[in-house]
């Protein structure tokens, strides 16, 4: 079996939005739509940060689809759009998608977004990977794990591109990967645990 999945260093993590932006560009993601978010732990603003001055502290959370082993979406799909592929990545059909969002009321880390109308983009044509496929008006979309580029062998966009290389990609099944190694090592956890989804994406120090 294959369980593609990624490892992220939150010590690293600098909350530079690269991974986001990266994303978005490669993927073709439209303008007020995010795949790929970077949260800030504990503060009350967007810019906020933690303590009183001066010792004050800012601690970032990368949020993307969790790509999990049980994942709440796919058993709420009606269609079918919803599903998880041989190599542990949970995709969407675009075809089959009829936009009734039941998957984003499921999924508890808010990783779904949809189209609510004819998508803009900006510089005003598609961009990004010409293999990634083209969502319209009425669809849900998520992280895909890059799967156009991770297909061809390549690592995802964001992992690629993470200026503190606190990003890290591979197969948890392969016990000899680097992200097998870390979760065990490193004692890497996973978010929301209680809810039973099981993810793919893993978190340390």
């Amino acid at each position: 079996m294959t369980r593609l999945a990624i490892a992220i260093n939150l010590d690293r993590c600098t909350g530079c939005n690269t991974c986001a932006m990266a994303c978005k560009m490669q993927n073709n993601v439209p303008m007020g739509m995010a795949w790929n978010r970077v949260l800030n732990e504990e503060c009350e603003f967007e810019v906020g940060v933690q303590g009183t001055y001066p010792h004050v502290s800012r601690a970032h959370l990368p949020v993307a689809c969790q790509h999990c082993e049980n994942p709440a979406c796919l058993r709420v799909c009606p269609t079918g759009a919803t599903y998880k592929d041989d190599k542990g990545r949970v995709e969407i059909d675009y075809d089959k998608c009829i936009g009734c969002r039941m998957c984003m009321a499921a999924c508890p880390y808010n990783a779904r977004v949809f189209n609510w109308s004819e998508p803009v983009r900006d510089p005003d044509f598609n961009y990004g990977d010409r293999d990634v496929p083209v969502r319209g008006k009425g669809v849900v979309e998520k992280c895909t794990l890059c799967k156009e580029r991770t297909d061809r062998g390549d690592e995802p966009m964001c992992v690629k591109c993470c200026l503190a290389k606190a990003r890290i990609f591979g197969d948890l099944d392969d016990p000899e990967s680097e992200i097998s190694r870390v979760v065990r090592e490193r004692g890497a956890t996973v978010l929301l645990p209680e809810q039973g989804t099981r993810p793919q994406v893993r978190y340390f120090n």
